[in-house]
């Protein structure tokens, strides 16, 4: 017989009955039922239910185990009486019958409880992470995201991608957020950096003359932590691919993503085929770029309803905010619909809400026998009321929502009330998966503060139009073939087709402001391998954290994160970031510098 097991303890079934067996385990849960003595033994795959009486010599023993005491059983296998008999368990109709029970480790008294799933603070948590990864929901949602990564490698390599490795240390990348530097012994005074993104490696990988390219790849940001963001690392499927356009890039990426949720989703309806959404139109129905298609809503301009009408607060307001570069510079009304919000008291509540979110208020009309109702509809009259409930379809018992100002300034706020009103009035979808690509994003955009042109977002992006349209067109009307993808309001990637000649980069970094000497210093390699011959090529990277959330329905990214970090960006299990002897300092020639308060 094995040393510890021929059988796990979540292998054993009516068929077994009658076996001698050995399961070892955990000890999770003791029940004395009056002479009975049970004791449930669990392992990764299971539980398995074990008795003994007390006239047995072990006894003893058995009586004295603790929750997560290590124990080894050797017992015969017997089935439950039908009234025993726990369906909720695969183990649920049989139970072991203890011949001999061994201590193999004792465990004090637990910081935390692994039986049951008590809310406990994340401290306690993450300092006894190896004990909060033994209860049942965090133990599932981790072997989930094993099972995801795992179907995604297959479905990547079915679709013709090749997994490589790119490296780990590098050299610090002069854009996007902070980088972690690690100092050279080798090299006294220089710093490899680790990898924000394999973003110029992958697109070097595809210059080298490979074509389909995937990675389950680590990336490291020194930037804070958020729900949905793990501070410090977390892990992305690198994807780039040459000889493409944009549409390649959807028709190779949408059958992972559809698949892998129809997999992993629980049965609920995911979308078949990806609407593409521009940018400007997403920010005008939804106030962002990043909509939950499963909320209905869609705001709308309703600045025409407003401008000389008897509303002074905005009437006033749409005339002294008409002269910006770009609409999103210019004052509007915004209408927000609120199907089944018509009651003062919701709309109070709304109002209420805004306030708290540092707002002045949240303007509103209700619809009640037919008219509309409030401050806004007795100012406007009853004739731009009407036209402003049959434009957005309203009824008795609906209500619509105002925001007024600068778009640029309101739009956020804009969209978390489009979120608010459709979770209140439980017109959002719970039980479904609404995917989206967002394209067509702004090549440029004006920084007020410095008067000039600056890049929107990723400065390699293609432009839509080419070298034609950075030197013909005004900056601020050029569009990128840059895309995001979306899934239930969450941000899973930003993708582009990249630009793969060099004068195109020339141009593009001079219409931000940038020479050719910032060029050739920041970017150099880039620029090199551009010059001998690139594919044009494209990609994206979604979030593998991000994905496993959603398909494991929490919030919060440290419940598929094995080994996470606090909001401080600690790790409180192993005591990192942590000090260093003296001696490892002066072998990478560093020497410390901290603030005053640090010193004392």
């Amino acid at each position: 017989m094995h040393a510890y097991r021929t059988h796990t303890c979540g292998e054993l079934k009516k068929q077994d009955v009658g076996a001698q067996v050995r399961v070892s385990g955990w000890v999770h849960r003791v029940r004395d039922h009056g002479g009975l003595l049970f004791i449930d033994v669990r392992d990764h795959y299971g539980l398995t239910q074990c008795v003994i009486e007390p006239e047995n010599a072990e006894f003893a023993k058995a009586e004295a185990a603790r929750a997560e005491w290590v124990v080894r059983v050797d017992g015969r296998v017997d089935a439950r009486s039908g009234d025993t008999v726990n369906t909720n368990l695969p183990t649920g109709e049989v139970e072991v019958r203890i011949a001999s029970l061994e201590v193999l480790s004792q465990a004090p008294e637990l910081p935390l409880p692994v039986f049951g799933e008590p809310d406990y603070p994340e401290d306690i948590r993450l300092t006894y992470r190896f004990l909060d990864l033994r209860r049942e929901t965090l133990h599932a949602n981790i072997m989930k995201r094993a099972d995801i990564i795992a179907s995604i490698r297959r479905r990547m390599t079915d679709g013709g991608f090749f997994e490589f490795q790119t490296p780990i240390l590098t050299a610090s990348s002069p854009e996007g957020a902070r980088d972690f530097l690690v100092p050279s012994r080798m090299h006294p005074g220089k710093f490899y950096a680790l990898p924000q993104a394999p973003q110029q490696f992958k697109q070097l990988v595809m210059i080298a003359g490979f074509d389909r390219y995937f990675q389950i790849a680590p990336c490291f940001r020194d930037e804070d932590a958020r729900a949905d963001r793990s501070p410090g690392e977390f892990y992305q499927l690198d994807i780039e691919m040459s000889f493409v356009e944009q549409e390649d890039v959807f028709n190779a990426v949408e059958p992972v993503l559809r698949g892998l949720f129809e997999e992993f989703g629980g049965g609920h309806p995911v979308t078949q085929g990806f609407p593409r959404i521009p940018y400007w139109r997403s920010m005008r129905l939804y106030g962002c770029d990043k909509p939950d298609l499963r909320n209905p809503i869609e705001m709308s301009d309703a600045s025409h309803h407003f401008r000389g009408s008897g509303f002074k607060i905005f009437a006033s307001l749409l005339d002294k905010h008409d002269k910006g570069r770009e609409w999103f510079d210019n004052a509007e009304v915004w209408a927000i619909p609120a199907k089944g919000g018509g009651s003062r008291a919701f709309c109070d509540r709304m109002n209420s809400w805004a306030q708290g979110e540092g707002q002045p208020g949240l303007g509103y009309i209700f619809f009640r026998e037919g008219e509309g109702a409030g401050p806004i509809a007795k100012n406007l009259g009853e004739t731009v009321t009407q036209q402003l409930r049959q434009e957005l379809d309203l009824h008795d018992g609906d209500a619509v929502f105002f925001v007024a100002g600068v778009p640029k300034d309101f739009a956020e706020f804009a969209a978390r009330a489009r979120v608010k009103i459709g979770e209140d009035l439980e017109l959002t979808a719970t039980d479904r998966f609404e995917f989206c690509w967002i394209v067509d994003f702004p090549m440029f955009e004006w920084d007020e503060e410095e008067k000039k042109v600056e890049f929107s977002h990723n400065p390699f992006s293609m432009p839509q139009g080419g070298l034609e349209a950075l030197e013909t067109k005004d900056p601020l009307e050029i569009l990128a073939w840059q895309y995001d993808i979306v899934c239930n309001g969450v941000e899973l990637s930003s993708g582009a087709i990249r630009n793969h000649l060099p004068e195109i980069m020339n141009k593009a970094f001079e219409i931000a402001g940038y020479d050719r000497a910032v060029l050739e210093e920041k970017f150099g390699g880039m620029l090199r391998a551009l010059t001998f011959g690139a594919p044009p090529h494209g990609g994206i990277a979604p979030g593998i954290d991000r994905i496993v959330m959603l398909l494991c329905g929490t919030e919060n990214i440290r419940e598929v994160t094995m080994f996470p970090m606090n909001q401080q960006a600690e790790d409180l299990l192993m005591g990192a970031p942590g000090e260093v002897s003296a001696r490892q300092l002066r072998e990478l020639h560093v020497r410390l510098n901290l603030p005053a308060s640090e010193k004392e």
